[in-house]
């Protein structure tokens, strides 16, 4: 494998020596919690890994916990994620049946006030993550993965993806069958308007009709078996 760099010309730190070896996610889980594989983990309260089934068809891929998720330990357990579960059901689509992730473990933040306000991980800190990630597909081997914000995006399909390009398309990539993006859900929760906020979200539900479709699509296609 080879040695990734920083901007500064030095040895970027990466979460890979943590990566356990046994192959579960019961032991990625375990191993994360001890991950130090970047900075993050210094403000954090723990590591926040995936949750749901093994072999859920469907994964969820963030961008990093929220406070609420810091303290809890869970990811998409705050204001976030209580959109994200109306939407998935308004889209046909189970929360129970779906795995749920960051590409980032550790809540990034800064004080303002009583408060801990999100602060965005940097190229570094996305580097020195993804194994974490990387495991996780291995092991979910989900059939449909939507990326939702643009630091999933880039992850999963380059530097070069836009939300506002490329959203709510199907496109190939070498972690899944089928990837789609769409916004992250805290986007809509900024939204300053009611009726944007409204519209943002339907659209956003609609984003997750095309997953729930695709994989509706990969389900027959895996039951049909090979041609």
């Amino acid at each position: 494998m080879a040695t990734r760099f920083d901007d500064r010309g030095g040895a970027r730190r990466s979460a890979a020596k943590f990566l356990p070896e046994e192959h579960s996610l019961d032991a990625a889980r375990q191993a994360a919690a001890r991950c130090r594989g970047c900075a993050l983990y210094l403000a954090a309260t723990q590591t926040v890994f995936g949750a749901g089934p093994v072999g859920a068809p469907l994964m969820l891929v963030g961008e990093t916990p929220g406070d609420q998720e810091d303290l809890s330990g869970r990811p998409f357990v705050g204001p976030a994620g209580r959109l994200l579960d109306q939407a998935l059901s308004a889209a046909g689509l189970r929360r129970s049946e779906t795995y749920v992730t960051n590409v980032v473990k550790h809540f990034k933040w800064e004080p303002r006030g009583k408060r801990r306000l999100h602060r965005r991980p940097d190229a570094a800190e996305i580097s020195a993550c993804m194994p974490w990630l990387e495991l996780e597909l291995e092991l979910v081997r989900p059939r449909v993965v939507v990326c939702l914000g643009a630091t999933a995006g880039r992850a999963l399909l380059g530097r070069d993806f836009l939300v506002t390009r490329d959203r709510g398309r199907i496109v190939p990539s070498p972690f899944a069958p089928r990837v789609l993006a769409t916004i992250h859900p805290s986007a809509l929760l900024r939204l300053p308007d009611s009726l944007e906020r409204t519209a943002g979200t339907e659209a956003f539900i609609e984003d997750l009709r095309i997953a729930a479709r695709a994989l509706a699509s990969a389900e027959a296609e895996a039951e049909a078996g090979p041609a």
